[in-house]
Parts: C-alpha cells; sequence; structure tokens
C-alpha cells in the first residue's frame, strides 16, 4: 500500500530525519529498476564498516531476504516482507529475541530497510479477490533497490583500501627483507661498514610498526625502508666494484705495493664508526689469564663492528674490569676491542670452557670471532647447557664453511627487540 505519506513507526518509536529521507529516496525510485539481492547483500558485506553493521545485523538481513521469493527485487512490486519473530529468528540461526529486535532496529536506522508498521504493530498482509497481497505491513526492501549503486560504489571503495594495505605491507616484508639479508651479507663476508648502526637504523623504522597500522603509516615506513635498503645495496656494490677494480689492476701488472683492503673510501654514511676494528697489536690472554702471543686475525675479524657485539651480548660488560666514569658512579665498559678480548678471557674460563676447546675454537675461527662466540653463550644462558660442547659444535660448522658470527648476533638482537615489545605490550 502506498499512501503517499510517510510510514511512521508503531508505539513508542519515533520518527527521525534519517527514516524520513530513506522514504522520500525509496518512493523516488524509477518504476522497474532490478537488482540481484544476493549482489546487493553481498556489497553491503563489503561495506559494512562504513554503514556500522554489525555481522550479526547482516544476518537478520539475510534471514529478511528469504521471506522474499524472487531472487530479483524490482521497484513497483511487492516488496513487504511480513514474517514473525519467531520464523525470522528461526531462519537467522536462532537469534535470542531481544538480539533479533536490536539488529532489526540497527537495519532501520541505517536505511537498508524500511519498517511498515500496522495500525497494531502486527505484520500481515491483506490478500485481495485473486488471492495476491493487496496490502502488507512488515519490512519494506525498497531501500536495497533505490542504494544499490550506493552500496556497489562503498564496496568498490573498501575493497580499494584493503589493496592498498595489502600492498603497503607487502613492500615493507620485501623492505624487511632485503635490509635483513644485505646486512648478513655485509656482516658475513666481512665487508667494511657500520653496520651496528645500519641494523639499529632498520630496528628504529620497524619498532613503531603495529598490526593496526593504517595505509599512510605504512607506506611511509616502506618509503624510509626502501631508502636504507638501496643505501645498504649501493655500499655492497661499491664493495664489490672495487673487489674488480683491483682484480683487474692486478692482472694488467698494475698491482699498487698497499694490499691494506680497508684502504677504499666508503660513503660518508658509512664511514660512522665501525666498532674500533683491532688491529695486529692486540695482546691476548692465555689460559691463565695472563698476557700471551698474539693472534692472527682473519679477514672476517675486521668485519664485525664491537658496537653490534654489545648491543647483542650486552651481559658481558658486566665482566669487565675496566670502569667509565669517577668514582663511585664508575660503571663496567667495554671501550675497545682489547679489553673485550681480555673480558670473553675471563668469560671463557667462568663458564668451564676447557683450554683444548678454546684453543681449537681461535685456530679455527680467530680470537675475535671466538671470542664473540664466548660472548654470545654467555647471553644465551641457561639455553646452553654445555658452554664447552656448545663452543666445539660452532667450532666444527665454522671448520665445514657453515657458520659465522653475523647472524647469531641478529638473532640475539632481533630477540632482545621482540622482548621489548612484549614488555610494552606492543
Amino acid at each position: 500500500m502506498k499512501h503517499g505519506l510517510a510510514t511512521t513507526p508503531f508505539g513508542r518509536r519515533t520518527m527521525s530525519l534519517g527514516l524520513l529521507a530513506t522514504q522520500a529516496q525509496a518512493q523516488a525510485i524509477k518504476p522497474g529498476a532490478t537488482v540481484h539481492k544476493w549482489k546487493v547483500v553481498q556489497a553491503l558485506t563489503e561495506a559494512k564498516d562504513r554503514l556500522g553493521l554489525p555481522d550479526r545485523a547482516l544476518a537478520v538481513l539475510n534471514a529478511l531476504l528469504s521471506f522474499h521469493q524472487e531472487t530479483t527485487l524490482t521497484a513497483g512490486d511487492a516488496l513487504v516482507v511480513f514474517p514473525s519473530n519467531a520464523k525470522l529468528a528461526a531462519r537467522a540461526h536462532g537469534v535470542a529475541p531481544t538480539t533479533l529486535r536490536r539488529h532489526l532496529a540497527i537495519l532501520v536506522d541505517a536505511g537498508i530497510v524500511i519498517r511498515r508498521d500496522s495500525p497494531n504493530g502486527k505484520r500481515y498482509a491483506r490478500r485481495g479477490e485473486g488471492g495476491e497481497i493487496s496490502e502488507a505491513f512488515g519490512f519494506d526492501l525498497t531501500p536495497l533497490v533505490a542504494r544499490a549503486e550506493e552500496f556497489e560504489q562503498l564496496a568498490s571503495e573498501v575493497a580499494a583500501e584493503k589493496k592498498a594495505l595489502r600492498l603497503a605491507r607487502e613492500r615493507v616484508t620485501l623492505a624487511r627483507r632485503d635490509i635483513t639479508k644485505l646486512i648478513a651479507l655485509g656482516i658475513d663476508e666481512g665487508i667494511p661498514g657500520d653496520w651496528a648502526g645500519l641494523h639499529a637504523a632498520y630496528l628504529a623504522l620497524v619498532s613503531g610498526l603495529k598490526r593496526s597500522a593504517t595505509t599512510p603509516a605504512l607506506l611511509q615506513v616502506a618509503s624510509d625502508l626502501e631508502d636504507l635498503a638501496r643505501e645498504i645495496a649501493n655500499h655492497l656494490e661499491l664493495f664489490v666494484n672495487s673487489q674488480k677494480s683491483d682484480g683487474n689492476e692486478s692482472r694488467n701488472g698494475h698491482h699498487k705495493q698497499n694490499s691494506n683492503t680497508e684502504s677504499y673510501e666508503l660513503e660518508p654514511a658509512f664511514e660512522k664508526d665501525r666498532g674500533a676494528a683491532p688491529s695486529c697489536d692486540l695482546t691476548t690472554t692465555n689460559e691463565a689469564g695472563l698476557p700471551g702471543e698474539k693472534p692472527t686475525l682473519a679477514r672476517s675479524d675486521l668485519g664485525t663492528p664491537l658496537g653490534m657485539v654489545l648491543q647483542a651480548c650486552p651481559d658481558i660488560v658486566e665482566y669487565s674490569s675496566d670502569r667509565a666514569g669517577e668514582g663511585i658512579a664508575a660503571q663496567p665498559a667495554i671501550a675497545n676491542w682489547t679489553a673485550f678480548l681480555k673480558t670473553a678471557a675471563l668469560v671463557r674460563a667462568m663458564l668451564g670452557i676447557s683450554p683444548d676447546a678454546w684453543r681449537d675454537a681461535v685456530e679455527t675461527m680467530g680470537m675475535v670471532d671466538a671470542s664473540i662466540v664466548i660472548a654470545a653463550i654467555l647471553q644465551k644462558g641457561d639455553e646452553v647447557r654445555f658452554p664447552g660442547g656448545y663452543l666445539r659444535a660452532l667450532t666444527e660448522k665454522k671448520r665445514a664453511g657453515e657458520f659465522s658470527v653475523g647472524p647469531i648476533l641478529m638473532a640475539l638482537i632481533n630477540g632482545q627487540l621482540r622482548g621489548s615489545k612484549r614488555e610494552f605490550g606492543q
């Protein structure tokens, strides 16, 4: 029944301008306009957050549409459904009566359906002489036809936003992978560079990321990460090109007398503190902790910055005999590789690692890498039940070319970052 007037709700339910606008929009629709009802529901499902529709309200809408026999909704046809609350609740998977009423009100307030109340508030239909419905009171589905294009547009916008979010997350993931693997490559190959500083810069960029991060925030982080990855890649390419250049000069008979592999210039961004890499003048200690013979440093010894080692293994600082500060405020500190090697020798004895296992590790890994492993064992704490056996296992892996200190340091740093996030509830 269409009498040309606004349909007001029954009982204590009040009329609103929103309801009036929905009814006016339904009345203005062109007769014969047709939509597929389940496609409209699909669009509503995509755009439900924009419209403020909870999932249960959509389930109630599905139940309402099941009482309309046709799969299409056509303006001008009988689009009022009038099921009882009991039948509607049954088709809405047994929803409770109070929940059903609440979500019906949500659908009405959102302009998805129109409530056509009878004089006594009951839902029913009157039939004419031919048995056809001449007048019905219940829920009018006409807004689904009138607003179908709007719902489709909202669904398209939501889909585009989800795609943009997914692509932004992919960019962040790819950039993170590039950075971590390029840093690991630089460390494993012993390429000079401020790897600790670069890794700290990487952690600073990703530490604020949350699962609920918006697309603009992700895009900004992705851009910053990509810039950092490009910077690292450029540095590695410079190193490779310099090696090729040195090789060509050697083959052409122009080999320079200065064979120091550290002599080439680095980009300014990589000329920061490299952790004060040790020179061959370092004095080590023997098993008794007394000065001994000077170590022969491997090429890889020069590639791991002391800053990264101390960032990954801060516990070893507490065993240093050196102090930073004055008076009673002085704190244990490791300011250079000499102090680090001396402290590692003390910790090695404290961990109960035999002189034989230590000697084998130094001969295979080099003094610096072996000392770094000692610091890592100390940092792992109870995770390593047999420090001597653990050191021997890593020594065998090193001998087989399957171990370097870079990944173990990175794992310790990442573990500390994850622990920090858990502590602050991120």
